[in-house]
């Protein structure tokens, strides 16, 4: 089994969770204009879970380019609410209306992951989480947003499953890997079989 890659994106989470699970990871960030990428595609009418997956390919091809032999995986997540993609919110004002727009409301968690060698895909895996969120008041969505510093509103959404933001959901259904933004158990999988 191959246990040691190259993660190309700047997210402590994920590099915990591969860490957890007994895989080395090099960081290297792929800094794409996920932006331009996610207008782009949304032009042309792709489905967040296309926009997800895209997302994860090009970050890790972009960094495989020049790690010649190397794995390198990518990864991105989509907030899917009935069919419109949730960014993350550039400062505290944007991430009360995410807030308030998934109030009450049940929305999809999208995570893709990708690995690349030589600059071209060789294997991708997207999974879909299911979040619906409590019914709060503008008070309670603000003494929450309170209790979350800028540093992780700003790098993993509006809300932390693993920590705070547990408290949000009414009901999860699907893989708590998948929703921190890394189906770990099929990256093992296929690095295991790897060849």
């Amino acid at each position: 089994m191959i246990n040691k890659i190259i993660l190309a994106s700047k997210s402590e989470v994920r590099k915990k969770i591969l860490k957890e699970n007994q895989i080395e990871c090099e960081v290297v960030p792929s800094n794409i204009n996920e932006d331009a990428v996610k207008e782009s595609l949304l032009k042309e009418k792709a489905s967040p879970e296309i926009i997800s997956i895209s997302l994860a390919e090009l970050k890790a091809n972009k960094i495989s380019q020049n790690r010649s032999g190397d794995l390198v995986l990518g990864a991105d997540s989509v907030i899917d609410l009935k069919g419109k993609i949730i960014s993350k919110p550039n400062n505290r004002e944007e991430a009360f209306k995410i807030l308030n727009n998934l109030n009450g409301q049940t929305h999809h968690l999208i995570s893709s992951v990708c690995i690349s060698r030589n600059g071209s895909m060789i294997w991708n895996y997207t999974d879909k989480a299911s979040l619906t969120m409590k019914q709060m008041s503008k008070k309670e969505l603000q003494t929450y947003l309170g209790k979350i510093s800028d540093e992780a509103l700003y790098a993993y959404n509006v809300y932390q499953i693993e920590g705070e933001g547990r408290s949000l959901f009414a009901k999860i259904e699907g893989d708590e890997d998948t929703i921190m933004g890394l189906p770990v158990k099929k990256i093992k999988e296929y690095l295991k079989n790897y060849k």
